[in-house]
C-alpha cells in the first residue's frame, strides 16, 4: 500500500487547520495510507517510507517556522538521493505574504530532487501585530477546502500511479 506523509508545524493553529484538512481528503482515497505527523515527530525514515509529501508550516519572521526547518535540516542529507522524483506539495499560513518561505522549501525540495505536483499554497491570515500574530488562527472554508482538494488529488495521483 502506498503511503503520504503529511508533516505539518503549526504555533497557533493555521497550518494544523490546513495539514488536517489535506489528510481528510487524502483519507478519502482507497489503498492509500495517509500519514499525519507533526514535524517533530517525524524524521528521515518517514520520507523514506513514503511515496508523496504534504508539508505545511507557517512562514514565521519570513522564514521556515523553526520546526519545520529542523525537520529539514535532520532529513535532508539522510534522504539525499534516495527519495528523487516523488511527488510533493506544500501548505503554508502567512501573515501577510508566505512566499520566502515557500522559496526556501522550495530549495530544499529541489535538493532532494522532489517533484512538485501542484502549486503551493498559500493562506494569508493578515495578521500583522504582536496579538493578532500570537492569536489562535481561524482558517476559512473556502481555505479548508482548497487543501481538502490538495491533498485528495495528491491521494488519487499516488494511488493511480500518476506521480
Amino acid at each position: 500500500m502506498k503511503r503520504l506523509a503529511i508533516i505539518w508545524h503549526s504555533m497557533t493553529g493555521g497550518s494544523q487547520a490546513l495539514a488536517e484538512a489535506a489528510a481528510a481528503g487524502a483519507r478519502a482515497t482507497d489503498g492509500l495510507e495517509v500519514v499525519l505527523l507533526r514535524a517533530d515527530a517525524a524524521n528521515p525514515k518517514t520520507l523514506l517510507d513514503a511515496e508523496g509529501y504534504i508539508f505545511a508550516f507557517p512562514e514565521n519572521l519570513a522564514a521556515i517556522s523553526g520546526v519545520m526547518k529542523a525537520f529539514f535540516d535532520r532529513s535532508y542529507y539522510p534522504c539525499l538521493g534516495q527519495i528523487e522524483g516523488r511527488p510533493y506539495t506544500l501548505l503554508v499560513c502567512a501573515g501577510s505574504d508566505g512566499s520566502n518561505a515557500v522559496r526556501q522549501a522550495e530549495r530544499i525540495t529541489t535538493g532532494w530532487r522532489l517533484k512538485r505536483i501542484a502549486d503551493s499554497l498559500i493562506v494569508c491570515t493578515h495578521a500583522q501585530t504582536p496579538e493578532e500574530i500570537l492569536a489562535p488562527k481561524v482558517i476559512t472554508e473556502s481555505d479548508l477546502a482548497k487543501a481538502h482538494e490538495l491533498g485528495a488529488a495528491m491521494a488519487e495521483g499516488l494511488a493511480l500511479g500518476i506521480f
